[in-house]
């Protein structure tokens, strides 16, 4: 296997750490970050901008049709794309992101999603974290990591981060550490309860509960079992070659 098309899938709830993990499997590795959760955002920006319910799936629907959401990677991670324009800082409000998680509750507009993001890591040589990756996503991921942490240690890492501006908890600049924890309760009930592609490890996925780990920690493991995939794979391709 070539080392630029390995696809690693990294699922699980908000504020597991999946976005930190990503970027930096994808710096370490040289892989591509598809951010998933950026995408639902842009989506729910444009929602919001256009006066449409993040509860009308009809209206959703419709609005998917005439919208465009694109990563473009650089230096400093990615830059999100609404229909051309740089939405980059605008979807880390808080009103955005509770919208996001609203509007990816509907059938048609994950299916949507789905078919974007396929489309964005069918050539592989990507890390892509979100909440179903490994399950609906890219069921054949070569490796699925799947995070995890109590409710208290989550919504503590969320506040602590809240100044951070590389980080998705930005959008959570200004809450009280309550308000974070409800709304994290909030986002689980809807992830794990919806009716298409509810949040829940792959069969095969490596869980990882991050609740007494440090990030190094976390990491460390995950580092681990990226380079043993690559070292057989390079063995395998040696032996074939010779």
């Amino acid at each position: 296997m070539n080392e630029r098309r390995l696809i690693i899938a990294i699922d699980g709830p908000a504020g597991a750490g999946k976005s930190t993990v990503a970027r930096h499997l994808a710096a370490h590795f040289g892989l591509l970050n598809l951010e998933t959760g950026a995408m639902y955002r842009a989506f729910a920006l444009k929602a919001l901008r256009s006066g449409i319910d993040p509860d009308d799936a009809a209206g959703l629907q419709r609005l998917a049709r005439t919208t465009e959401v694109a990563l473009e990677p650089t230096p400093v991670g990615n830059r999100v794309l609404l229909d051309g324009a740089d939405v980059t800082d605008l979807i880390r409000d808080p009103e955005v992101t509770q919208a996001a998680s609203r509007v990816s509750v509907h059938p048609a507009i994950r299916a949507w999603m789905v078919d974007l993001q396929r489309e964005m890591g069918k050539t592989g040589g990507v890390v892509m974290e979100g909440r179903d990756i490994g399950t609906v996503v890219f069921p054949d991921a070569d490796l699925k990591f799947f995070l995890d942490a109590s409710p208290e240690a989550r919504s503590q890492r969320r506040y602590e981060q809240a100044a951070d501006p590389v980080s998705i908890a930005a959008s959570t600049d200004g809450m009280s550490h309550a308000e974070i924890s409800r709304e994290l309760r909030e986002r689980d009930e809807r992830d794990r309860n919806r009716a298409q592609s509810p949040l829940r490890p792959a069969p095969d996925a490596i869980i990882i509960d991050s609740t007494s780990l440090s990030l190094e920690q976390v990491l460390d493991q995950i580092e681990l079992v990226v380079n043993e995939k690559l070292a057989r794979a390079e063995s395998v391709s040696s032996l074939g070659n010779t």
